[in-house]
């Protein structure tokens, strides 16, 4: 098992106006602004960068800027996924919640796992990813708008309804040329597109969902990059209940996008269709069996990935 190397663990609790950190070896708090001036007194103030582990949540990219200064300054830092930080806090009995006692309960999360520092994602690396999350913002409200449409009988809204549609479809359109604006100038993205894009039933969304939000794609073992999406089942065996298994965590957002690429990829992927119709003809419910797709598929993408060669007839 790995050891952490960091002396100090430093918790930091990330709110838009405040920075609240917890020194969990001199049991310390404090609370700084979260301004240029509050980042410089963080940093100046929490001794050698080596021996410090400075271990934040991940909260909506609100941390980004905190991380990338405590990176520059010389920091190991690591951000974490916020429920396992509060399971974390529920396990050991700390049901109360302040900014305060999230540093402090951030800080001893990150001891108890003996949590390791995350490498800092480059700045086309974050552009990507926020060119991503824009244009999966612009679907979800086409969505929401068709759907109030649906539900609206007065004329004069139904016309404002339809124009914002038509607007938030052409931002649409900008937002999908940006994407391929940005994957042009990168001839590692623009080869791991083709790569992901040689399987049948991937297609751009999937493809560059993948790049800007799984760069672990291609380093990880099957189980490993299953769990990391959170497609790989666990057991439900608690109580009465025994034998389930369910699928939680993860990247919920790549997963709605993998889920829609399943079932193209069960009617059009020869591979994908034979495995989709064998789990149902054993009784599988339509849901595990959609599942399966996508967990099957994924694993087959990350094996496109470490490889570096297009998808071939029952590559995985």
């Amino acid at each position: 098992m790995a050891t952490n190397v960091a002396a100090r663990i430093v918790g930091i609790d990330i709110s838009k106006a405040h920075l609240d950190v917890y020194v969990l070896s001199a049991g310390e708090s404090a609370r700084l602004d979260y301004t240029d001036e509050g980042l410089a007194e963080l940093t100046g103030g929490l001794g050698d960068p080596a021996d410090t582990l400075v271990v934040m949540e991940a909260t909506g990219k609100l941390e980004a800027r905190c991380a990338v200064h405590c990176a520059q300054a010389g920091f190991q830092v690591a951000v974490v996924n916020p429920r396992q930080v509060r399971d974390y806090a529920r396990a050991t009995g700390r049901l109360a919640k302040t900014d305060a006692i999230d540093a402090e309960m951030i800080s001893r999360f990150a001891k108890a796992v003996d949590l390791q520092a995350s490498p800092l994602r480059s700045e086309e690396e974050k552009h990507l990813d926020e060119l991503v999350t824009r244009r999966r913002q612009i679907v979800d409200m086409i969505t929401s708008k068709k759907n109030r449409l649906e539900t609206t009988v007065v004329k004069t809204l139904r016309h404002r309804i339809e124009v914002h549609i038509r607007w938030l479809e052409r931002e649409l359109r900008s937002a999908d040329g940006d994407i391929s604006d940005v994957i042009e100038m990168s001839p590692v993205w623009r080869a791991k597109e083709a790569l992901f894009k040689s399987v049948p039933g991937v297609g751009d969304v999937l493809a560059r969902t993948l790049i800007a939000e799984v760069p672990e794609l291609g380093s990880l073992n099957r189980r490993e990059i299953a769990a990391l999406v959170g497609v790989a089942p666990m057991n439900r065996d608690s109580g009465k209940m025994r034998g389930k298994q369910m699928i939680w965590g993860g990247r919920r957002e790549v997963r709605r996008v993998l889920y829609m690429a399943a079932l193209t990829a069960s009617t059009y992927n020869a591979d994908m269709s034979l495995f989709h119709q064998r789990l149902i003809a054993d009784g599988k419910p339509w849901k595990v069996a959609i599942t399966a797709v996508m967990r099957k598929l994924l694993i087959v993408l990350n094996t496109v990935a470490e490889r570096g060669t297009p998808w071939e007839h029952r590559i995985a």
